[in-house]
């Protein structure tokens, strides 16, 4: 039996002490804020996306990097595992749409509720309130930590659970990224993910709270397309927010500013686009554009395409000439945005980059320089997009590291 110090009580944390605790070692789980668990509280909107019923294919097609690496990770602990462990301690789950897991409950704090009785369980003992100030290190073997009032407290093995740097007000400041970087283990640059774009065009903030659901968009740098995405989408003070603008925002950094072109009717081509606008137009000739304009788009924001096509909103339809009328039409099927830059860790759902995967072994998450050293969870430079993907990247990699304690070479 191993002595094993967790640091961080988030979601990979709590899994990695559940699993070296089933392995019958002794296990510290240590959490700086006053409660273990507080990132998952928010998640899913308080709700709890606690993973995704997709296949194993699904599951991969919506990790964003290293998906290879998460192969072993996946395979000891997966969707079905993380359903069946909370099933075990009493939580009922349900499945929406997109296939996301949610406590029936619709209550994140049943989830962490649920895995501190198996802590408790397993006989984990849990420091609250406590923060690590450095790793111990001796001959590129771990021996312990050391905690910001000083105390020492050795050990056999470290799992690093600590998070990135997404909602830092939930304790997820980068600590872990800083004890790796220290031991000369190589960072990738991070970034904010699955976070709202701002865009250089001011007039959104007219649109502010307007939700468009069913549009397609398309965003482009100068030498090639990034993103395409279909799905809902949300118009903010400071620029686009939604789904699937929180999906794009994962595959644009390194490439703003960047156009985005959101088709707004993407059920019809141009030609049935222009043929319903006629139609309109010929039922109503007599009537001002502004009074028509709502059946195609919502009213605000037709409003404003009518503007920046330079068509007085009072004018009569019959007014209209051919060549505007297209105009329009073009402008509803790609109507453009300059996105400048996305927004804070503090909006942002998950980091970006972080500990590089070279740097670790996919088969069972020790670290390839120091012997005992451990790493789980967002701390990673493992991404995924929204839906419950980046929850069952915790679950897994932290479970794996804590199944791995004390297998040879911990590789």
């Amino acid at each position: 039996m191993s002595k094993v110090i967790v640091v961080g009580g988030g979601a990979s944390g709590m899994m990695a002490a559940i699993a070296a605790a089933s392995c019958n070692h002794e296990v510290i789980l240590i959490e700086k804020n006053e409660k273990l668990g507080k990132k998952i509280y928010i998640t899913g909107k308080g709700r709890c996306n606690l993973t995704n019923a997709c296949d194993r294919d699904t599951f991969f097609r919506n990790i964003v990097h290293h998906d290879k690496f998460l192969y072993s990770a996946y395979h000891a602990f997966n969707n079905d595992s993380i359903i069946q462990l909370l099933e075990e301690e009493g939580i009922r789950v349900k499945t929406e749409r997109g296939h996301r897991v949610f406590p029936l409950s619709d209550h994140a704090s049943d989830v962490t509720k649920a895995l501190e009785k198996r802590l408790n369980k397993l006989h984990v003992k849990i420091l609250v309130s406590h923060s690590v100030q450095k790793l111990i290190v001796c001959e590129n073997t771990i021996k312990g930590v050391i905690l910001t009032n000083h105390q020492k407290i050795d050990s056999d093995a470290v799992i690093i659970a600590t998070g990135g740097l997404s909602y830092p007000s939930t304790g997820s400041t980068g600590d872990g990224l800083k004890f790796a970087e220290s031991l000369g283990i190589k960072l990738t640059k991070t970034y904010p993910a699955l976070v709202p774009i701002e865009t250089e065009e001011s007039f959104v903030s007219s649109l502010q709270g307007l939700s468009l659901r069913n549009v397609g968009i398309t965003i482009q740098s100068s030498t090639k397309t990034i993103y395409t995405d279909f799905g809902e989408m949300l118009f903010t003070h400071f620029g686009v927010s939604g789904p699937i603008i929180l999906s794009a925002s994962s595959y644009l950094n390194g490439y703003l500013p960047a156009s985005l072109s959101i088709d707004l009717k993407p059920a019809l081509d141009l030609q049935q686009l222009d043929e319903r606008l006629l139609r309109e137009f010929n039922q109503n000739s007599n009537k001002q554009i502004n009074k028509i304009i709502g059946k195609i788009v919502p009213i605000h924001l037709g409003i404003l395409i009518l503007d920046l096509c330079h068509i007085n909103k009072d004018r009569l339809i019959h007014s209209i000439t051919r060549e505007e009328r297209q105009l329009l039409v073009k402008t509803i099927k790609s109507f453009k945005l300059t996105l400048t830059k996305t927004r804070s860790y503090n909006e942002a759902i998950i980091t970006q980059g972080g500990i590089a995967v070279e740097e670790v072994n996919p088969s069972t998450m020790a670290s390839k320089k120091i012997s005992g050293l451990y790493f789980a969870g967002e701390v990673l430079d493992v991404d995924a997009l929204t839906g419950g993907f980046n929850l069952q990247i915790a679950w897994s990699t932290g479970y794996l590291a804590g199944l791995s304690i004390g297998k040879k070479n911990g590789k």
